[in-house]
């Protein structure tokens, strides 16, 4: 009877540490949550929307320092991407690539050009409509270096993006957002809080 209960307990055990394995294998490799922050990314991605990351898309990557074991794709043009934030590598950022290795990103009076041509992908918006001094609504004009990318917030106008700290490293990007698995309004009352009409959309 006691051996019965001890091959039980070790069972029990074990099941225990490969399901904390495989949990930590997943997040490390596959799949990870992130929770929006901020309102950078209105209207595509809203303040307490939670939501999966492909971290495999780019490729398996050594966990320490971001280098890729095993390359696939690399970011695109329009992809929404979580990364480490340059300035601050125990953040983590979301935005939008608008540039990738050899483009050439300007903004004109709040226009987006890359490689000369107006960007245009549904999404990004402008609150503010003056045109103010500064970095915000006149950048550039910059290549993207390789191994980098250039990214911007849809809130185009109330975003910390690549305009301000400069470009996001190739190493540094933990994987493409891919789904809307929650979505929170903690300003809202208990019965709308919930934003049941976003859970499950595929973000992009």
């Amino acid at each position: 009877m006691a051996e019965k209960s001890k091959s039980a307990l070790r069972e029990t055990i074990e099941a225990i540490v490969i399901a904390l394995v495989l949990a930590l294998f997943i997040r490390t490799f596959i799949v990870q949550a992130f929770k929006i922050p901020s309102g950078s990314m209105i209207p595509t991605l809203l303040i307490g929307d939670h939501l999966l990351v492909n971290k495999f898309l780019y490729g398996v990557r050594n966990p320490l320092n971001g280098q890729v074991w095993i390359p696939l794709a690399k970011p695109r043009q329009g992809d929404i991407i979580v990364f480490k934030y340059p300035r601050d590598p125990s953040q983590d950022f979301i935005k939008r690539v608008v540039g990738v290795a050899g483009d050439k990103v300007e903004v004109k009076n709040k226009e987006l050009f890359v490689n000369d041509a107006p960007y245009v992908v549904k999404g990004p918006i402008h609150s503010d409509p003056q045109i103010r001094p500064g970095l915000r609504d006149n950048f550039g004009p910059v290549i993207v270096p390789e191994h980098a990318v250039f990214v911007m917030g849809d809130n185009r106008d109330n975003s910390h993006d690549s305009r301000f700290w400069g470009f996001v490293d190739l190493t540094a990007i933990k994987g493409k957002a891919m789904i809307l698995y929650w979505s929170w309004d903690s300003d809202a009352s208990l019965a709308q809080s919930v934003r049941w009409n976003r859970i499950g959309d595929l973000i992009h």
